[in-house]
C-alpha cells in the first residue's frame, strides 16, 4: 500500500470512529440524503445554492428525497447564505423554517450555508423564548435553553459541497455581522447535525482559490487543535493531525495541477473531514480568532493561512513535541529544508512557520497581512477588540499560551504587526 493510500485508510478509520452511521462520506454517496431525511418524516425544507454550476448536485439529492417519499416543505427550493453566514441570511432562512414547518432540515451548499442553517434552526426552534441570535453566541448557551424550556431543535441532515470547514460535522456555527465585519461563533453540542454526508466527487467543480482556502482551513483545524491539546487526548489529536495535515500539504499541488482528480478530491476531503473531527475533540485559537475580525477582506481559510506561521513562533516553545510531528511533515514534502533535529524551542518554531509560508508561496497564497487586497491597521484594531470579547474567550483559553483580555495587549499585538510586515523576530514570547 502507498503512503497516500495508508493515509486515506487511516482517515477513514477514524472518521467512522468519529462518526458511525451517521455520516456517508466518500465517492458517489449522495443518494444517502433521502435515506436519512426519511428518517425524521415526510418533509423536508432544503436550503441550497441554485447556480447553474451546482444544479447537479442539487439535483441528485432531490430525487433521493424523491425516491423515499420525502416531498419539499412548500415546494421550494430555498436560497442559501452568502460567504460567512451573514446574519440577514439567517433571519431569513429562519422565516422559511417558521412558515413551512418542515420535519427536517437539508443543508446543501458548503460551511457558510451549513452554518447559516444550524442558526436558523436555533432560532426557528427557540425563538419564543429569544427570538435574537447574539445571545446564543458562546459556548452551551443553546443547550442551556433547551434545558430551561424543554424544546427540541429540528433534525438536520447537512450535505457538505466544500472540502473546507467540517462544519457538517461540528458544533459550530459561524455567523457575520456584515456592517461590523466581525464573525462570532455559537459553539454548543446541540447543534451539531442529526446525520451528514459528504461525496468528496461534488468537490471538483470548486475553484482553484475556493479549493485552497479549505485546504488551509483543514490544515489550521488539526493544527491550532494539536498544538493546544493537554495530555489526556494528545495520542488521540496526535493522529488526527499527523494524517490530516499531510494529506492537506500533500495534495495542495497536486489539486492545482489536477483538479478534477477523484484520488486528490478524495484526499483534501478526508484532510479536511479530520479538520472536522480535530475541533470536536479540542478547539481552535489564535489564528481562528484573528481571522474572525478579516472577515470583509479575506476568505476563513485565506485569513487562517496567513495567520498560523506567526502563532506558532509564538506557541512554540510551549509545543516543542508537536512542532517535530508537523516538521516532519513539512520537511517530507519539500517546503523545509534546514536541519529540524538541531533546533528547539523558538528557533523549531520559526524553521516549521517558514516551512508554512513556503507553502502558501507554492500556491500563490499571501503570507503577511499587507499583501491582502483592504488590509489596513484598522483590522488589526478590530482583532485587538475582538480578542477582548467574552464571547470569543473561548479562543484566548485554548491556545497553548493561554492568554487572558489583560495579556492581549502585550503579546497580541506584536503577533499582528509581525503578520504585517512578515517579520518573526517582532513576536514575544512569554517565559
Amino acid at each position: 500500500m502507498s503512503q497516500m493510500e495508508n493515509l486515506k485508510a487511516r482517515a477513514r478509520e477514524l472518521l467512522r470512529g468519529f462518526k458511525g452511521d451517521g455520516y456517508a462520506f466518500g465517492l458517489g454517496v449522495l443518494d444517502k440524503v433521502g435515506e436519512f431525511a426519511s428518517g425524521f418524516g415526510n418533509s423536508a425544507l432544503v436550503v441550497a445554492n441554485r447556480g447553474d454550476w451546482f444544479r447537479h448536485v442539487v439535483d441528485a439529492v432531490l430525487e433521493s428525497l424523491s425516491k423515499r417519499g420525502v416531498r419539499l416543505a412548500g415546494d421550494r427550493i430555498v436560497p442559501d447564505a452568502a460567504p460567512n453566514a451573514p446574519r440577514e441570511d439567517v433571519y431569513r432562512i429562519t422565516t422559511y423554517v417558521l412558515q413551512f414547518r418542515p420535519d427536517c432540515l437539508i443543508a446543501v451548499g458548503g460551511g457558510s450555508t451549513i452554518d447559516a442553517v444550524k442558526a436558523a434552526n436555533v432560532l426557528a426552534s427557540l425563538g419564543e423564548y429569544e427570538p435574537e441570535i447574539d445571545p446564543y453566541f458562546g459556548t452551551g448557551q443553546v443547550s442551556a435553553v433547551l434545558a430551561k424550556t424543554g424544546k427540541k431543535l429540528l433534525p438536520m441532515v447537512a450535505v457538505q459541497s466544500a472540502a473546507s470547514s467540517g462544519a457538517h460535522l461540528t458544533k459550530y456555527s459561524n455567523v457575520t455581522d456584515p456592517v461590523a465585519g466581525q464573525k462570532k461563533l455559537i459553539v454548543d453540542e446541540a447543534i451539531v447535525p442529526s446525520r451528514a454526508v459528504f461525496d468528496y466527487a461534488v468537490t471538483k467543480s470548486m475553484p482553484k482559490g475556493m479549493t485552497l482556502d479549505g485546504a488551509f482551513d483543514g490544515i489550521a483545524h488539526c493544527l491550532e487543535v494539536f498544538f493546544g491539546m493537554g495530555p489526556q487526548m494528545y495520542d488521540l489529536a496526535r493522529e488526527i493531525a499527523e494524517v490530516g495535515i499531510e494529506l492537506a500539504v500533500a495534495n495542495m499541488e497536486r489539486v492545482i495541477e489536477d483538479p478534477k482528480s477523484d484520488e486528490v478530491r478524495e484526499a483534501l476531503g478526508l484532510a479536511t473531514d479530520l479538520g472536522g473531527y480535530a475541533i470536536m475533540v479540542g478547539g481552535t485559537n489564535g489564528a481562528h480568532l484573528t481571522s474572525f475580525s478579516l472577515v470583509d477582506i479575506a476568505s476563513h481559510g485565506r485569513a487562517c493561512a496567513v495567520m498560523n506561521p506567526y502563532y506558532t513562533v509564538f506557541f512554540a516553545p510551549a509545543v516543542e513535541r508537536q512542532l517535530r510531528v508537523v516538521g516532519d511533515i513539512y520537511k517530507r514534502y519539500g517546503y523545509i529544508t534546514a536541519d529540524l533535529d538541531r533546533l528547539s524551542g523558538r528557533e523549531l518554531g520559526v524553521a516549521i512557520a517558514e516551512g508554512m509560508v513556503n507553502l502558501s508561496k507554492r500556491v500563490g497564497f499571501p503570507t503577511t497581512l499587507s499583501e491582502i487586497p483592504g488590509f489596513t491597521d484598522e483590522h488589526i484594531e478590530r482583532a485587538m477588540t475582538a480578542a477582548k470579547d467574552p464571547q470569543l474567550d473561548m479562543k484566548l483559553k485554548n491556545m497553548p499560551v493561554p492568554l487572558s483580555a489583560s495579556l492581549v495587549e502585550e503579546y497580541m499585538r506584536p503577533i499582528l504587526l509581525a503578520a504585517k510586515t512578515g517579520d518573526f523576530s517582532l513576536i514575544k514570547n512569554m517565559n
